[in-house]
């Protein structure tokens, strides 16, 4: 029975297929499971086939509370074979942090694709939003984690 509970996330993880659509995230650097050129590119479909994480959370860029949803960068790492310890998060602007691995390993983090419901628009920050947990883990709430908060992420270069 476990076996059957985990094969959908192994078979992920063996063969990652090629988006059909638009690509709007490219993981690169240490992957062992790409898809193009040395590179896992996810399409939105790719995306929403992952497992998916909801948070209901304030955030120092919106009014109130609001609910965010998406895959786990846990997911996205593990459907593109990530064996690195750093992460390099890239915003459509060119803007760039890093996050360590251990975040996406110890912290239920997202790259949002939904804000209530609905895709998230260029303008509104979108396609791609890392979401931290703030209102879950409170002590999360702070410079740190938001400068790891990109949002119109493009890519992820894993490292290290």
């Amino acid at each position: 029975m476990a076996a059957l509970c985990f094969a959908p996330q192994m078979s992920l993880a063996a063969s990652l297929s090629t988006p059909a659509g638009d690509v709007i995230l490219e993981v690169s650097g240490q992957v062992t499971n790409a898809n193009v050129e040395g590179k896992a590119e996810f399409d939105l479909a790719m995306l929403d086939a992952l497992p998916q994480r909801e948070t209901v959370t304030a955030t120092p860029w919106h009014e109130g509370e609001h609910s965010f949803s998406g895959p786990t960068i846990a997911s996205i790492l593990e459907a593109a074979g990530a064996t690195g310890a750093d992460l390099r998060i890239a915003a459509l602007n060119d803007y760039a942090t890093d996050m360590p691995m251990d975040d996406a390993r110890t912290i239920p983090v997202i790259l949002a694709t939904r804000i209530d419901g609905k895709e998230i628009s260029i303008r509104d920050k979108g396609p791609l939003f890392v979401i931290y947990p703030f209102d879950e883990q409170p002590e999360l709430f702070n410079e740190v984690y938001f400068n790891r908060s990109v949002w119109q992420v493009k890519s992820i270069e894993v490292g290290g």
